[in-house]
């Protein structure tokens, strides 16, 4: 967020000044790195070629370790402007696009109905060619909990084309989209506006913040839910940090009704939120996120659907590296962000082709080439970047909304240990999917 010198409350960096001290830190942290990895190097060299072993440990320690220092530095430095507007009253639109959720979208539209917010909220549901009760549970809820729903059917599948058909009938300055099986907490919708009123006219939409409703349900949803806690949320105040959150994801965000019409909706696209936001950056908008804009969703507790959901979300990263270039972007803070997402796919690459088996040498064959002393060096960064978000989520955010932080030891556990080993291979099955045009699905 923008912060800069301020009389009344002191010295303030600003957030240009911010970035070239997490840059700087980056850098001094991989000079450091390559200094005490030269044995490491030439041990390596010798099995292979010294290219490929620069290759090889740049993948699994040089670039994740660049990328781990320069978070750190971020969130040690990030200071989350102060809300000036604490009780706003514009009249806002949340639309909900609906596949075969009569599960769940009564409960969701219910945490809609107990929301706080003082101004006027119309809900917009758009059936998306439901095979169950779907409209029947968004009929019942419209009765029941006496809301202003209007209910819309869109025959042509896939998310972007309910989204798009639910923003003609949107007359409201602000518009933000919910997932049928997401809840809200009772304040989330005020802190979207009133980030969003509090922030500069070039602030065109906020990123809600993501959390994990099922975590009790399996294994599986408890390894998740450290994902979202730690990882996905310290990204986004990191990118928040620097006016380009990369997703104002379609599961919970707000943005401004004129803009999202202005470059055409949501595309045609797997993941359409990801380049309706790469969209937005380029026309020279910014994008927030609020932390306390809190939202629970269900996610996948089964591998086959984690698989689909996670290598559908590596698709949508391609998408938008292809709808809008990095170099395209038009603030320096958009081009590193958005050309972080260029390396990525190398990493996912070192680590499941390098890393694992580098892994299994260590474990079975007591062979530390690749995985040994030396690459234990990029975990206590991690670690730094885990403890200072989890202190900002749970005595910042969780404090103020007055919900605790469940106890998840195992999860905690194993999400440190193997959640990479699986993520990393998904996420290449996801870059091969869209790399031979794979059919895309929703869900």
């Amino acid at each position: 967020m923008n912060n800069t010198i301020n009389k009344n409350n002191g010295f303030y960096l600003s957030v240009k000044t911010k970035f070239f001290i997490s840059i700087l830190i980056s850098i001094l942290w991989v000079i450091f790195s390559y200094e005490v990895s030269k044995l490491w190097l030439n041990e390596l060299s010798s099995i292979t070629t010294p290219l490929i072993a620069f290759i090889i440990i740049a993948g699994v320690a040089y670039v994740p370790g660049f990328m781990n220092a320069f978070l750190v530095g971020s969130l040690i430095l990030d200071k989350q402007p102060k809300l000036k507007v604490l009780d706003p009253r514009d009249e806002v639109t949340l639309i909900i696009s609906a596949y075969n959720e009569e599960i769940g979208i009564f409960e969701t539209l219910r945490y809609v109905k107990n929301q706080d917010y003082k101004g006027k909220i119309h809900t917009i549901v758009i059936d998306n060619n439901s095979s169950d009760n779907t409209s029947k549970e968004v009929e019942r809820a419209k009765k029941e909990l006496n809301m202003d729903i209007m209910l819309l059917h869109e025959s042509k599948p896939g998310k972007f084309n309910a989204l798009n058909y639910g923003l003609k009938y949107v007359k409201t300055k602000y518009v933000m989209t919910l997932d049928a099986d997401t809840i809200i907490h009772k304040s989330a919708i005020k802190y979207l506006v009133s980030r969003v009123k509090t922030s500069p006219d070039d602030v065109c939409a906020v990123a809600g913040s993501m959390l994990v409703r099922n975590s009790r349900e399996n294994l599986l949803a408890k390894i998740q839910e450290w994902d979202y806690f730690l990882s996905i949320a310290s990204v986004k105040r990191m990118q928040g940090l620097y006016q380009g959150t990369l997703v104002a994801q379609g599961a919970f965000s707000l943005y401004k009704t004129e803009v999202v019409k202005n470059v055409g909706g949501w595309s045609d696209a797997i993941g359409e939120d990801i380049v309706l936001t790469w969209k937005i950056l380029s026309e020279g908008n910014r994008v927030y996120f609020e932390p306390m804009a809190v939202a629970f969703t269900d996610v996948p507790v089964k591998l086959s659907h984690f698989v689909k959901q996670r290598s559908r979300w590596a698709r949508g990263m391609i998408e938008g590296l292809r709808e809008v270039k990095p170099w395209q972007q038009p603030s320096m803070f958009y081009k590193f962000l958005t050309g972080i997402d260029l390396i990525i796919p190398y990493m996912d690459f070192s680590y499941t082709f390098f890393w694992i088996p580098g892994l299994i040498l260590a474990l079975f064959f007591k062979k530390y080439y690749i995985v040994g002393p030396m690459m234990l060096l990029v975990l206590p960064l991690t670690l730094v970047s885990f403890w200072i978000l989890y202190h900002y989520q749970a005595n910042v955010v969780f404090k103020n909304l007055n919900l605790r932080v469940r106890k998840n030891f195992i999860g905690f556990a194993l999400f440190i240990l193997c959640y990479q080993m699986i993520m990393s291979p998904v996420s290449l099955y996801g870059y091969v999917q869209e790399l031979f045009g794979a059919k895309r699905v929703w869900k």
